[in-house]
Formats: structure tokens, sequence, C-alpha cells
């Protein structure tokens, strides 16, 4: 009869996973290889990556004169190290000295459990009501949040859907954030809402329709950017909006450029020069009369 093969525990994390051959641990990090613990991802340095010829992100702070590292910067250690809490010592602590400075940079790795994402999705249309459950998959991974410049909002994530639920709910909303987070495209359900498909760069996708265009701001954004391109062509322009709406003469902006009063009134929001307005949705413009 012959003997299963030996797990060998793996003490990277608190969890002290035993790993049979060939498999990997709770975390995906680390695998039993023929006996022995490995990680499953390489830790990623620019200097290796340029070797290799693989794709390089330039640097964004300044012009990167394609030096592997920088005389100017200091180590990051992004995707090296160990799992949370660390008792264990992190495998990469680095010196170095910038501006007279000495840096010690000590290497973990955040765990996902205490991990979310905001979804800002450049739509008109009503998502849901704030709070409504989001889902992927039937499993609730977040809600609708406040919106933020007229964009609906999505929290993603958190430590009640990552490990409060069931198994289920933990690993849907981890595969979620991930896809979000390396650009790909996540379906989702909000409770009483709508459908759509979101992406990083690419227009979201609601209730089957693809979205087209975005407000520019709320009537009275709108009127603060637009009023002296309209000076002299109308005698009144109101920009309708579900927020703010804006009538021109009584805006400040018309009231700074001398634009003459026309009578009109507009019933509900206004945005009048002791108003204070944020952005909005939906923008149209016409006018009273030509």
């Amino acid at each position: 009869m012959s003997q299963a093969p030996e797990k060998i525990r793996c003490d990277a994390c608190p969890v002290m996973c035993y790993i049979a051959p060939g498999q990997t641990g709770a975390c995906d990090r680390y695998a039993n290889d023929a006996g022995r613990i490995i990680r499953t991802d390489p830790v990623v340095m620019l200097s290796h990556a340029m070797e290799g010829g693989q794709r390089i992100v330039p640097f964004a702070a300044r012009d990167w004169d394609g030096a592997a590292v920088p005389a100017d910067t200091f180590v990051t250690g992004i995707g090296a190290g160990t799992t949370y809490p660390d008792y264990k010592p992190a495998p990469f602590i680095v010196s170095s000295r910038v501006d007279g400075a000495d840096m010690v940079t000590v290497v973990t790795e955040a765990i996902f459990s205490y991990c979310g994402v905001k979804v800002k999705v450049d739509t008109d249309r009503f998502l849901g009501p704030e709070g409504a459950m989001v889902r992927v998959q039937g499993e609730p991974v977040g809600h609708v949040t406040t919106a933020e410049y007229g964009s609906q909002m999505l929290s993603i994530g958190g430590i009640h859907h990552l490990t409060g639920g069931s198994k289920a709910e933990g690993r849907i909303t981890c595969a979620a954030m991930l896809a979000l987070c390396n650009g790909e495209a996540v379906e989702m359900q909000v409770d009483g809402g709508s459908s759509l498909v979101v992406q990083a760069g690419c227009p979201p996708i609601v209730d089957g329709t693809a979205e087209r265009r975005m407000r520019v701001g709320c009537g009275s954004a709108t009127i603060g950017m637009f009023a002296s391109q309209w000076r002299g062509l109308v005698d009144e322009v109101v920009v309708v909006d579900d927020h703010i709406t804006g009538v021109v003469s009584e805006h400040q902006a018309g009231k700074v450029l001398g634009w003459e009063p026309t009578g009109i009134r507009i019933k509900g929001h206004r945005s009048t020069p002791d108003a204070i307005s944020g952005s909005a949705n939906r923008v149209s413009a016409g006018e009273a009369r030509s």
C-alpha cells in the first residue's frame, strides 16, 4: 500500500497551512515544490525586468534617464515580503541614503481581507439607491455609495465581504477586486437597480447600453464655464439639470458680465449668486428668446 505524499507546514503567516506536494497554501503565495516551500509569484525588481525585456512604465515624477535605480529614488519593496502579521522578520530589509538621510525599507505584504476599492462609474443614469448591495455572480461584493462629481460611486470589498461571509462570497469578492485593479471587465448587478459592466479606462455598460458621453457639470458649473461665449448671442440661457438648474441672468457669472435680467424664474434647485453648487449630471442648454 503506497503512502500518501507528506504535507509540509508553511510558516510564512499565522495560518500555518499544511501544503501537499504540488499544491499552494490558502494565500496562493507559497507552494510545496517537491518538499520545499517556494513563492509562487517572483519578486519583481526593475533592474531584472529591464534585463529581461519586460514592459517598463517610465517614472512619472520626473524625466527618467533609463537607469535601473535612479540616484534620488529609494526602494519601496512593492511585491516582496511575507504576510501579515509579520512575527517573522521580513526577508527584504534595504538601507540607502537619500539627500544625507538614512532610509531603511522593511518589506511586507498587505492582506486582502482589509482591502477595498472604490469604483467611479461615469454615467448619468441611476444605478441604484445609496446603500444598495452590489453583486457579482449573485454574491454580495459591496454597495452603492454617495455620488461624487456627477459620477456614480461603488464601494467594493472590505473585511465583511472578504472574510465575514461565505467562502463563495469571499472568493468572488477577491476575484472581482483583482480583476478591477488589473483593468479587466467585471459584470455587476445592483439590488433594485441596474446591471452593469465596469472596466478601467472604458465606458461603463449600463443595462446593456454603453455610455457615450458625460455631463461637464451641473447647471451652475456649466454657466460658469460658458457664460462669456453665450454673451451677446441670446437673451437668456437656462441649463436644466437634475441637481442644480442654472439661469444665466441670475447666476453670478451673468452678474459679472452685466447680463440684463429677463424675469424668467425656474422652480426647483437653482444656482443663484449666493448659492454654492457642486457638480451634477445632465446638461441641456436652450435660449428663452432670440
